[in-house]
């Protein structure tokens, strides 16, 4: 049943449409304003039967526009995000929300405006926007706030709540830009030079992510029954991820191309072996306590390995052999480096990195391909003899 107010020369008409999913009643509201020359009786028939329209509209699922944005935003939680997106994508998105919805949050999304947008995102670009360290967001977080808070007034778009999305007017702030850092070839040597004393399963791991590129997620995910030892051969059939709510779980690969098959060197596929026998002795060891899960990278009963690990880990082997630590991810880049500098085409080195599009890649490593290019180019100068200058005839 409506419920109805008179607002000076208005009235405002407000309809139940039900709880949320925290339990909370929620309300759809219109405002009425009668024409000039209308009688109190024409006033009461008329307020009626707007009342009565906008309580069957309502029922039908019509939403006004009148809905705050962090409203809207849980609802694109709940109605597409839970459905479509990764666990781990969709974690992050939540954690954003602790910044837009203190911003924007209270605002109706029919007021916000792509100047409104854009002074938020400008102030993340400013002093003090990193809580941790006071300094600037990063370009590339900065874009993944904008990018959510797009996603939700897209969805307000395809809900025939606006007629146009308010980001597509706003324009991220030039940030300082840090270069990616990687190990140099010497040092990844001399860093798996150093594990030769360590456990099999952190050796196995660091040097089998050195020469495959392999993601975390993707080597965590590895079972034996992706290990084809008559062949050297592994596949990639899916991921291990951690989320606060889920904890640790197995997903499928980041694309349909990152499910792939890499040749693997003869060394490598030994160290397997011994990490498949001391597997094995472990397993008869603890008996019921065991948990059989196939998994190459385990906890001490066979669960698997916590996403976090590995990278622990490799922290404090750096810190103890006085190495420098880049982090998991640059194991990857040296790959792609390597395979770049050594005359790959970008279509293979995109296909063994598991990128969905060529482009990916090109756009990743556009300055390694820039100067491979460049050394093809002084390759061939050299070799028809361009930049020799011609003999003098006497």
């Amino acid at each position: 049943m409506a419920t109805i107010r008179k607002r000076g020369n208005s009235y405002q008409i407000r309809v139940s449409v039900g709880y949320d999913t925290k339990g909370n009643h929620k309300e759809q509201a219109m405002t009425w304003k009668p024409a000039e020359g209308m009688t109190e009786r024409q006033i009461e028939k008329e307020l009626q039967r707007q009342a009565v329209l906008f309580e069957e509209k309502c029922s039908r699922g019509f939403r006004t526009t009148a809905i705050k944005f962090h409203e809207l935003a849980e609802e694109w939680f709940e109605q597409y995000a839970k459905l479509s997106l990764r666990s781990t994508t969709y974690e992050r998105m939540k954690q954003l929300t602790h910044r837009i919805y203190p911003a924007i949050g209270h605002l109706r999304i029919d007021k916000i405006t792509g100047r409104q947008l854009q002074a938020f995102v400008n102030s993340l670009a400013k002093d003090g926007a990193n809580e941790k360290t006071g300094k600037p967001l990063a370009p590339k977080t900065i874009r993944h706030n904008l990018s959510f808070v797009s996603d939700v007034f897209s969805y307000a778009v395809k809900m025939d709540l606006l007629s146009d999305n308010p980001c597509s007017k706003v324009t991220i702030p030039k940030g300082e830009v840090k270069e990616k850092q990687i190990y140099s070839q010497e040092e990844m040597e001399l860093l798996l030079t150093r594990l030769s004393d360590e456990p099999i399963k952190y050796k196995v791991f660091f040097y089998l992510i050195a020469y495959s590129g392999f993601r975390r997620s993707e080597m965590l995910g590895l079972e034996w029954k992706d290990i084809d030892f008559e062949h050297n051969i592994i596949c990639v059939r899916r991921t291990s991820n951690y989320t606060a709510e889920r904890g640790t779980y197995t997903d499928t690969t980041k694309t349909k191309r990152s499910q792939r098959t890499l040749k693997i060197a003869d060394s490598i596929m030994d160290m397997l072996k011994e990490l498949k026998a001391e597997q094995d002795e472990q397993a008869l060891n603890c008996g019921d306590k065991w948990v059989e899960t196939d998994r190459l990278y385990v906890k001490w009963n066979g669960e698997p390995m916590q996403n976090g690990t590995p990278y622990f880990w490799l922290n404090e082997f750096c810190d103890k052999n006085n190495l420098p630590f880049y982090g998991l991810h640059s194991f990857r880049h040296l790959f792609a480096s390597l395979l770049v500098n050594s005359g790959v085409d970008i279509v293979t080195v995109s296909g063994a990195l598991g990128h969905s599009t060529v482009s990916t890649t090109s756009n990743v490593y556009c300055h390694m391909l820039q100067e491979a290019q460049a050394k093809v180019s002084d390759a061939v100068s050299n070799a028809l003899n361009f930049n020799k200058k011609e003999p003098e005839v006497s």
